[in-house]
Order: C-alpha cells, then sequence, then structure tokens
C-alpha cells in the first residue's frame, strides 16, 4: 500500500514515532530516509503564483523582517477595477520586500493550495489531531523570527535551498494557545543565549519534527529558502475537561434553584458574601460532573473537531449537473474526510452531522444510510434516487 502521511514525514516506523517523539522530543528525517517524497507538496514556483496570480487577500500572506511583521499595507494595494477591495497582495511590493531581507510568509496553504489540502486531510486522519499549514519563505543569509515556541506541535518540510536550525529545549513543557512565548519572554531571551540541544541544516526533502514548546530560530544560507510548517493542534486532556465543566454547566442551568437570584444588596467582590453559595454550589457541581459519561463529553468534542477541518473539496457545478443526471445503475461515495455520524431527528427521523453541515433523513432511508456509512459507497438502486440526489446535493455524497 502507498505510504500514509504521516508515515512520509517521518524516518522511524509509525509505533516509533509515537512512543519515542510524539510530544517528547524532536525529530530530524533526511530526506533520502522518506518514503515517498515530499517535492510534490509544494514548491517556488508555488509561491510565485500563489502571490501574482490567485488574488490572496490578507490574512493569507504576511510579511516579516528583523523578527517585527510588517503593517499589511506594506505589502497589499488595492484589487483595481471591480474588485472593490484594498487588501489584495501587491506582487510588486512583495518583490522590493523580498529583495531587501524580508520573509514572506503564506498562511492558511490546507485552504489555497490543493496539494497540500489534501496531505493536511490526510495527516489530519492520520493524527487524529487538527492541522494547517504555511510557507515560509526567506532571502538568503536572513532570519524571519528570532528565537521563540510555539503552542502547536510542527512538522517543518524543507521546500527548497537550506535553512539552519537551532532547536533549544522548553522554558514551559506543552504550552497552552494561552500561553505564547511573549508571556515569558524574558526566560525565552535568557535561554536563546544558551547551547542549542539541535544545531542542524534542512536541506529540500528534509522533515524536522518539533513537538510545542521546543525553543527554535532558524536562518537560510546562500541561497533562498522556503519551508513548510504543518501546525499540528493537539487535543489535550484540558479539552477533556473543558468539554466535562461545559456539560456540567449546561445541566446545572436545568435546576431551577441555581437559577434563582442572588440576596438583595449581595457584594460578589467579598467572599464572605458568597462563601455559603460557593460552597453548596461546590457539591452541586460535583455531583453534576460525575453524572457526565465519555459519551456525552465525545459527542461535545466531536462537534468541535468536525468544525476543526473541512471536507474534502467538491465541484459544485459539476456536482449538480450530476445529480441531475444520475440513475439507478449509478454509484455515489461518501465524500471523504467527512466526519459524519448519524443523531435521532424528530419525528422518527435522523440527522447526518457532519463537516458539510446537518442533513434529515426519514426512518424509512436510516437503513440505506447506515449502510452508505459502513461501506463508503452505494448504488444508487438500493439508495432510492430522491436520497441519492439529496446526499449529491448536499454535499455528502461524490
Amino acid at each position: 500500500p502507498p505510504p500514509t502521511a504521516l508515515s512520509r514525514l517521518i524516518s522511524v516506523p509509525v509505533a516509533e514515532f509515537a512512543t519515542d517523539y510524539w510530544g517528547r522530543q524532536p525529530l530530524v528525517s533526511r530526506a533520502a530516509d522518506l518514503a515517498g517524497g515530499l517535492e510534490d507538496l509544494f514548491s517556488l514556483d508555488a509561491v510565485d503564483e500563489l502571490v501574482s496570480r490567485r488574488g490572496l487577500r490578507t490574512p493569507f500572506v504576511r510579511v516579516a523582517k528583523n523578527g517585527q511583521t510588517l503593517p499589511d499595507s506594506a505589502f497589499t494595494a488595492g484589487g483595481g477595477v471591480g474588485a472593490g477591495i484594498s487588501d489584495q497582495v501587491s506582487d510588486d511590493k512583495l518583490l522590493r520586500l523580498f529583495a531587501d531581507g524580508a520573509t514572506i510568509v503564506l498562511q492558511g496553504l490546507h485552504r489555497t493550495w490543493a496539494p497540500i489540502t489534501d496531505f493536511v486531510a490526510a495527516l489530519g486522519e492520520d493524527l487524529g489531531h487538527p492541522v494547517q499549514a504555511n510557507a515560509y519563505v526567506t532571502p538568503r543569509q536572513s532570519q524571519g523570527f528570532n528565537d521563540h515556541y510555539d503552542v502547536h506541535d510542527v512538522f517543518v518540510v524543507q521546500v527548497a535551498g537550506e535553512k539552519h536550525w537551532r532547536i533549544r529545549p522548553p522554558v514551559r513543557v506543552w504550552p497552552t494557545r494561552d500561553q505564547p512565548w511573549t508571556s515569558c519572554r524574558e526566560r525565552v531571551e535568557a535561554a536563546a543565549g544558551e547551547a542549542p540541544l539541535l544545531d542542524v541544516t534542512l536541506r529540500a526533502g528534509d522533515c524536522l519534527y518539533l513537538p510545542r514548546g521546543f525553543l527554535h530560530s532558524a536562518t537560510a544560507t546562500e541561497e533562498v529558502s522556503a519551508h513548510l510548517t504543518l501546525g499540528v493542534h493537539t487535543w489535550t486532556r484540558v479539552h477533556l475537561a473543558e468539554a466535562l465543566v461545559a456539560e456540567a454547566m449546561q445541566a446545572l442551568v436545568e435546576v431551577e434553584s441555581q437559577r434563582a437570584p442572588l440576596p438583595l444588596g449581595v457584594d460578589v467582590g467579598e467572599s464572605d458574601g458568597i462563601a455559603e453559595d460557593v460552597d453548596r454550589l461546590r457539591d452541586v457541581l460535583a455531583g453534576l460532573v460525575a453524572g457526565i459519561d465519555a459519551e456525552r463529553v465525545a459527542a461535545r468534542l466531536g462537534r468541535q473537531a468536525r468544525a476543526a477541518a473541512r471536507p474534502g473539496p467538491i465541484s459544485p457545478t459539476a456536482q449538480a449537473g450530476r445529480a441531475r443526471l444520475l440513475g439507478p445503475d449509478d454509484t455515489i461515495r461518501l465524500r471523504g474526510f467527512l466526519r459524519p455520524v448519524l443523531v435521532d431527528g424528530p419525528d422518527g427521523g435522523t440527522v447526518i452531522e457532519s463537516r458539510s453541515g446537518p442533513m434529515t433523513v426519514s426512518a424509512a432511508e436510516r437503513g440505506a444510510l447506515e449502510a452508505l456509512l459502513t461501506h463508503g459507497e452505494a448504488r444508487v438502486s438500493d439508495l432510492g434516487l430522491d436520497l441519492a440526489r439529496r446526499l449529491l446535493n448536499s454535499g455528502l455524497a461524490t
């Protein structure tokens, strides 16, 4: 079988990566040791096409120089007649800035470049964690950003040229999104003066895995450097706790006595005035939390997971045409990366919740729908022509 998205990025077996590297330590994988190669994902030609011909707007592009992000006005301009926008990326301005040593950052490439769209979706499925993609294009002998850490894991894929990386141990282990490196700037700056844990040059086709929290900086060498950063926004037990508490709070507001007003004249800023209520509420919440099972937590987080990524792309005009011409001998397939679930709906029906939005089917159609979800495809004659067309026009199938 072809290599998975994850196995294309690492030079060790997936099982070894999971136990020895995931969230724990960096891994440098050389191009010669990677299965399948990575040259199909991105290139300098792709950079030029995106910034000169695709009409990108901020925030899909930003520019940095000497460790500082430049204002949008430094690299954007009006879109011209009929565009009616003022923040379209200007290739002229980018050229001047890049020639003067600035780094171009292409953000959200999983939404703007098809090969990365497909790869990121597959990688997210392999990891079980949401993934995004940015690219950093740095002039020769330039550094885009000073020492810092990220609050998400990254896979760095060197696309062109070379980049010299200096990696140091975390000053804060496994930081969360509300613990950016700027919240401990002095500790980061002090650690940046210490000897690096890794001092390595990445060449085209190499990949570096870097867990969140590890300090790093990178400098281009004697030629233009471009690298992809595949950012992995890891689920943690903090997310489980947030979902658990949210379910308990939802149950709490259903208790009439807990919605009652506090006494007239209460000062909620003084502990003496609320201590008794806090003690009682603590016991109530503990009981509610104890009654929340893993299924309810999973349902809440499942909704967040569906919202964190998009399904595989479809072609709206072509798909609508195929739906009109659909016949009983045709086969339809479940749309990729859809993450569908079935929940009970009104009047005995069923709601399909997925990344393409909800769709309701009748009780009589549920069996055929379950078969489609199980096997990934179904003949139109088994589904019924009406249901098959609705699945196509809802973007649930192709």
